[in-house]
């Protein structure tokens, strides 16, 4: 009896349970109401939006069982741009009614169980149109279980199988059932996007685990009424987010909102017909990409006759930049680029066999065609090339930039392996490298938007190492590693690890640098496997049987993979009984390095460093410079998710005073992404090996001995060995290899006889007569330096893009005139030095370099059929133009260089910045509609900052938007009456919100203009030097220094005087009124820095003189009478002549003035004397203005060949402020020492008072860089430095300044100081060398 009523109960609970299958019966139609918004934009109210909104009735009828017809009836397409919510939507009347007929068309779907299968439409059905009708098809997608209210599950739908979750209630009351369906877009196991230009770019994960720049997030929710066999879908909305900002996006975002509501309107008995036509597979729900990969975001074209557009803008592109660039030059060159991309092979060729003999429309062309990126253009340049019509250098310029720029698809990958192994490629070298580089790079490429790339494509590299592996072929097996390098695939691993030294007998036998470039070529790999690499360098690097460069390479490639704290302690500890002192120093200080990087990536790397540093020994930390060495700094700044990092090896070798490697590299961090943005290596392996053959290696003798022999092997460079190169050299772009170059000795043996041959001399003999007869330039170079872009699709079927693009074009007008008088001989190499020397030389020239920048950032839709986004616009145009002339006359010693006027444009510099919505049509491309993102004048719905702290305010308080700052600033440069003005007007969003995003939104500009001022005209700038006899005879004004023993230069320096005591008293009173403030506070701060410093008191030999005869002078010879000896002998000769120019004439003079109209004399001049018998100069600059007797006097002597004294005195007759530098060699103790003072009568008043300000932070920065200090009462106006050598590698060192003394013994230093104990040097030339040098000379 139990069991038949428990059947009878459940029996009546499956009855009760609603089939959530939605329904639609195959003798009815069921009639929608549907809308689509897509609206991009920032969140706010009063700010500009762009977008488009689609309204239409959807009608759905049953073909069978499981396929069904949709029709779209009414379409009508609305674009918006304007500000949000005020302005209305505006119908896009005539795109509707062009694409009413397509719109209309029905469309076939399979349908079953809730889930949309494939898709079928005709031909004649775009498909921009057909993703329009997935939008629809994709608020059908329902995968309903009957078991279960809540879960989770990866959902097919418009982009891609994304995270999905259910939730389903039921409302007994209105009889209805609930479903809220969640996306979350940034989890999806197969996403549907397409990236452009990010395929060297990594993904840096940990940057973005707390801040993300893109969000991405859906929302559906259903009403669904209980049907006969199923339900019926009621209503249902989305609703879909994507948030995106290049900061953190809690600083704020813009935001591209997708709403999607479909509304049951009634049952139609009128079924839905499809048209006569074929009904073809169109694939399922997932978003198909069209035309919009060609098409740029920042403008719309409609193409009807590419070719004939191509000519219009090559030849507008011609035309305007000639002697100036035009404002939109950039612009014009990306329309050039895009109308490139929808032109076939033949347009291509027929436009370049029509330009190919102009040779300013073939620049452009070369220029524009490899930015284009695609394979149409790749087999171009291919086929122009082997027919002969391109030159080795516009090929090789052209293909570098074609490679890294194409897309990777397979067919392209194919047409370069071809271009590789073709046989006029081979026996180009040169050539051959590139294309072999740029082969790898597209297999790395075509890997990040294939991840399941077939090993196959690197079958020809990997038979092409194999074959140069047995045929010992050096520089083949080196380029194989190169390209499986740039490859990074993980198949690759293998062939590499055979070249690997310890881990194949066979690699032993290899060149180091084989070696090296094997290890090197896993950094890629490592990029991707990690796990597979960090072995194979950790047996690398504690293997002491390698080469340690092998090992010290190994070890950067192991912190590449960001190896864990278990392998980086193994490694510290390992280390700690390392033998070979440069590897132990280079990975410690690498370790070290890393423990104070923060850029997110490397967190956990730097906590395990952190960890292993203290492990190893801290006497690592003293080694020298001369100790190979690894750097990494690195900046982060989290809330605006941005930084930079730096690495610097060095990797020496104790043999040799070369470093044998020398890598940099340059990393960045943008939005959640990182790029080895740069990298430049130099080797000088094949150098280092041949030094290490030579007499230089002799581990016995001094440093010293091995420069000199190893500058004697240098010079020896025709014995060097030609099976290997010298040095090499390489440069990485985002971590792809692109071009590297080996120096061996017939590379210099085929280049010196072009240099010092026949040619070099046919060439300057051209250039001299082209020079006479004049030159006139016009060069235009265009530049397309960035292009950045992620296409997604959205729910309602159409696509949004993201993208950043830079344009730049640079012209140069240049015209230059020579005059040689008298004229040259025919045959230059004839000409003797007497003859030059009667040579006078006039040259003049004018140039127009002018440069325009364009840079767009956008968010927004972009289809072939209309855009509309929100963008930020950026300009940069400078202009500078010049004239100068210059002439030098040999024979009287005389050369001027003259800046004369030139024509300037209204703004020699304008850079603007905005922020714009704009929609557009491809019906009315020339309509388009701009509105500011920020308006001026509007009143703003929205919070201030205060709000956001405080809730007392309403929220809808209405903000009056911040007036636009507008400021002029302008300057006149006296003398020359020119006045510049910078002009700045700013306009933006931080009204609404003080953060850094609504600070960058709006409209900023700034222009530079230059003109001249009021007064008299200038009529050129003179620069004129005079060497000779001469030199006195050109001198504007004549010198002279008054005599203070005469009665006028008394009566002169008793007026100074009471100026200066004057002013003095004023400073001494507000000093005082000052200093009460501050008492209590600098004597507190003095008593913490006292409390923080260790004062000991320096015992301190007597700085000692050297003697005439002998090396040091007796023991009691002290510091006082040092100085006091030194100053005498130098006042004694200035007493002999205060003015050198009353007893000689000046060496040379030098007169820098402005030429006006007016002919009065402005500028300076200065005139340098001579004194050979007391071995000293003289140099007085004085002002050729009339009544400006303010100069600068510079006096200095050779007392001695241990003693040099200096004065400077500058003021009215050099008579106001006085320093003297004294610099002598001695003894301190029984060490070679140097020591400097310097002193000073009177200094101005703001350098007094500036270092009063330092002198405050002095105890702290020497307490950090370990000096002691001993507060004693030294010499108020005075400052003396000591330094001593202890030894050829140590250093101390004393410094004595008012108020206290420091000081600092042993002092490692990096090198050896080749200085003996009695003062001389321990190194020079040896004879044979420069008899070298004087005989090679001879020889050519």
């Amino acid at each position: 009896m139990r069991a038949v009523v428990l059947a009878l109960t459940v029996a009546l609970v499956a009855s009760q349970q609603i089939n959530l299958v939605p329904e639609f019966a195959l003798d009815k139609t069921y009639v929608y109401k549907y809308e689509a918004l897509l609206l991009g934009g920032l969140p706010h109210e009063g700010l500009a939006r762009a977008g488009i909104k689609v309204n239409s009735k959807v009608l759905l009828s049953a073909v069978t069982e499981n396929t069904f017809l949709m029709k779209l009836m009414d379409p009508l397409l609305h674009e918006y741009a304007g500000i949000w919510p005020k302005d209305p939507f505006v119908p896009a009347t005539k795109l509707t009614s062009a694409l009413a007929a397509q719109l209309q068309i029905p469309i076939k779907f399979e349908y079953a169980n809730g889930v949309v299968g494939k898709v079928f439409a005709p031909a004649g059905v775009s498909p921009t149109v057909m993703n329009l009708q997935r939008g629809i098809l994709n608020i059908l997608q329902l995968n309903l279980k009957k078991t279960q209210n809540i879960y989770e599950l990866q959902e097919a739908g418009v982009q891609g199988v994304c995270r999905t979750h259910y939730v389903i209630n039921e409302d007994p009351k209105a009889n209805h059932i609930i479903v809220t369906k969640s996306k979350d877009l940034s989890h999806c196991q197969e996403k549907i996007i397409k990236d452009i230009g990010l395929a060297y770019t990594e993904r840096c994960a940990e940057c973005t685990e707390r801040d993300k720049s893109l969000i991405e997030t859906a929302t559906y929710n259903y009403i669904m009424k209980p049907a006969a066999a199923g339900v019926l879908i009621a209503e249902a909305t989305v609703e879909e987010v994507h948030q995106f900002s290049p900061l953190n996006e809690i600083h704020g975002a813009a935001m591209m909102e997708a709403k999607q509501t479909l509304a049951f309107v009634e049952i139609e008995k009128t079924p839905v017909v499809p048209i006569k036509a074929d009904y073809l597979a169109r694939g399922s729900l997932q978003y198909e990409f069209a035309t919009e990969i060609l098409q740029t975001p920042i403008q719309l074209m409609k193409i009807s006759d590419a070719p004939a557009q191509i000519i219009e803008i090559l030849k507008h592109l011609v035309a305007n930049n000639v002697a100036m660039v035009h404002d939109d030059a950039p612009l014009k060159f990306v329309q050039l680029i895009q109308l490139l991309r929808f032109a076939t092979l033949e347009n291509i060729e027929a436009i370049w066999a029509q330009f190919k003999d102009k040779p300013v429309y073939r620049r452009w062309l070369l220029d524009a065609l490899p930015a284009v990126g695609t394979p149409v253009i790749v087999k171009l340049l291919k086929e122009k090339f082997l027919a002969g019509e391109l030159t080795i250098p516009e090929f090789i310029q052209a293909l570098v930039v074609a490679l890294q720029m194409v897309t990777a698809d397979l067919e392209t990958i194919q047409l370069t392996a071809s271009l590789a192994l073709h046989e006029k490629i081979a026996t180009i070298p040169a050539l051959r490298e590139v294309v072999m580089l740029g082969y790898g790079s597209m297999i790395a490429k075509h890997c990040v938007a294939v991840p399941t790339c077939p090993a196959e494509l690197l079958g020809p590299i990997h038979e092409i190492a194999a074959e140069a592996i047995s045929k010992n072929d050096i520089p083949e097996i080196t380029l194989a590693l190169k390209v499986l390098g740039n490859a990074g695939h993980p198949a690759s691993l293998k062939p590499i690890m055979k070249l690997l030294p310890g881990l194949r007998t066979a690699a032993t036998s290899l060149p180091l640098r084989i070696q090296v470039d094997a290890i090197l070529a896993l950094r890629n790999i490592a990029k991707k496997e990690p796990k597979l690499v960090q072995p194979v360098d950790l047996q690398l690097v504690l293997d002491r049987a390698l080469h340690p460069e092998v090992r010290m390479v190994a070890c950067i490639v192991l912190f590449e993979t960001k190896p864990s704290v278990a392998l980086i302690s193994s490694l510290a500890g390992a280390l700690k009984l390392e033998t070979n002192m440069h590897v132990a120093s280079f990975a410690y200080s690498h370790i070290k390095s890393l423990t104070r990087i923060t850029a997110p990536d490397m967190a956990a790397v730097a906590g395990a460093a952190n960890v292993a540093i203290k492990l190893m020994s801290p006497k690592l930390d003293r080694l020298s410079l001369r100790f190979c060495r690894a750097l990494q700094l690195d900046f982060y700044h989290t809330p605006l998710m941005v930084g930079a990092a730096g690495s610097a090896y060095m990797i020496n070798d104790a043999a040799t005073i070369l470093p044998r490697a020398v890598v940099a590299k340059a990393r960045a961090y943008l939005a959640g992404a990182a790029a080895d943005v740069l990298e430049i290596g130099v080797r000088t392996e094949g150098l280092q090996e041949a030094l290490l053959q030579s007499p230089a290696a002799d581990e016995s003798v001094d440093r010293i001995t091995k420069i000199k022999r190893t500058l004697r092997a240098l010079a020896n460079w025709k014995a060097l060995p030609t099976n290997q190169p010298l040095a090499s050299a390489y440069i990485k772009l985002f971590g792809q290899e692109v071009a590297f170059v080996n120096v061996d000795k017939t590379v210099i043996e085929e280049a010196i006889p072009i240099v010092t041959g026949p040619k070099p001399r046919e060439l300057l003999k051209a250039a001299l007569k082209a020079l006479q007869e004049g030159i006139a330039l016009q060069y235009a170079k265009p530049l397309l330096m960035a292009e950045v872009r992620r296409i997604l699709p959205t729910a309602i079927g159409v696509p949004m893009e993201l993208s950043l693009y830079t344009a730049a074009v640079a012209v140069a007008s240049v015209n230059v005139q020579a005059t040689i008088t008298p004229p040259l001989p025919e045959e230059i190499e004839t000409m003797t030095l007497e003859q030059l020397k009667k040579t006078d030389v006039q040259l003049q020239a004018e140039a127009r370099p002018s440069v325009a920048l364009q840079t767009f950032a956008v968010m927004g839709v972009n289809t072939a059929l209309i855009q509309a986004a929100v963008m930020a616009k950026g300009k940069i145009r400078t202009i500078a133009p010049g004239k100068v002339a210059a002439r030098a006359d040999i024979l009287k010693g005389n050369y001027k260089v003259e800046a004369l006027p030139v024509e300037v444009p209204e703004h020699i510099a304008d850079v603007s910045f905005e922020t714009l919505a704009v929609v557009r049509n491809i019906e009315e491309p020339t309509a388009e509609r701009i509105v500011p993102l920020v308006p001026e004048l509007a009143v703003q719905n929205a919070q201030t900052p205060a709000d956001y702290s405080s809730s007392e305010m309403p929220p809808e308080a209405p903000v009056r938007a911040a007036a636009p700052f507008h400021k002029t600033l302008c300057l006149a440069v006296p003398y020359i009456e020119i006045k510049g003005c910078i002009e700045v007007h700013s306009h933006n969003a931080a009204f609404i919100r003080n953060d850094p995003l609504f600070y960058i939104i709006g409209q900023h500009s700034a222009r530079a203009s230059v003109a001249r001022a009021e007064g008299p005209a200038v009529e050129r700038l003179e620069l004129e030097v005079q060497v000779g006899p001469r030199a006195a005879e050109r001198l504007l004004k004549q010198i002279s220094l008054i005599d203070e023993e005469t009665p006028e230069g008394k009566a002169f320096l008793l007026k100074l005087r009471e100026i200066l005591e004057t002013e003095d008293k004023n400073v001494r009173v507000s000093s005082e009124s000052s200093s009460s403030s501050r008492i209590i506070s600098s004597s507190s701060s003095s008593s913490m820095s006292s409390s923080r410093m260790t004062e000991t008191a320096t015992v301190m030999e007597p700085f000692r003189k050297f003697h005439k005869d002998r090396y040091m002078a007796p023991h009691g010879a002290s510091k006082a009478v040092s100085s006091g000896s030194t100053a005498s002998s130098f006042e004694k000769i200035q007493k002999q002549a205060k003015f050198l120019g009353n007893a000689v004439p000046p060496v040379f003079a030098v007169i820098a003035r402005a030429v006006r109209v007016d002919h009065k004399l402005l500028g300076y001049q200065l005139a340098a004397y001579f004194d050979k018998p007391n071995a000293r100069v003289q140099l007085v600059v004085s002002s050729i203005a009339e009544n400006d007797n303010l100069k600068i006097c510079a006096d200095g002597a050779v007392l001695s060949k241990h003693k040099v004294t200096a004065r400077v005195a500058w003021g009215p007759e050099c008579q106001q402020y006085a320093v003297i530098a004294k610099a002598e060699a001695g003894v301190l103790g029984e060490f070679p020492a140097a020591r400097l003072e310097v002193e000073w009568e009177r200094l101005p008043i703001i350098v007094t008072t500036y270092a009063k300000k330092l002198s405050k932070h002095i105890p702290m920065a020497a307490f950090k860089a370990g000096f002691k200090l001993e507060r004693v009462s030294n010499a108020d106006k005075e400052i003396e430095l000591t330094a001593a050598l202890p030894s050829q590698r140590s250093l101390n060192v004393i410094a004595r300044i008012p108020e206290m003394t420091l000081s600092r013994m042993d002092i490692p230093l990096p090198i050896a100081v080749p200085i003996n104990p009695d003062g001389t040097l321990s190194i020079q030339i040896d004879e044979d060398i420069l008899s070298w040098i004087q005989k090679h000379i001879k020889e050519e």
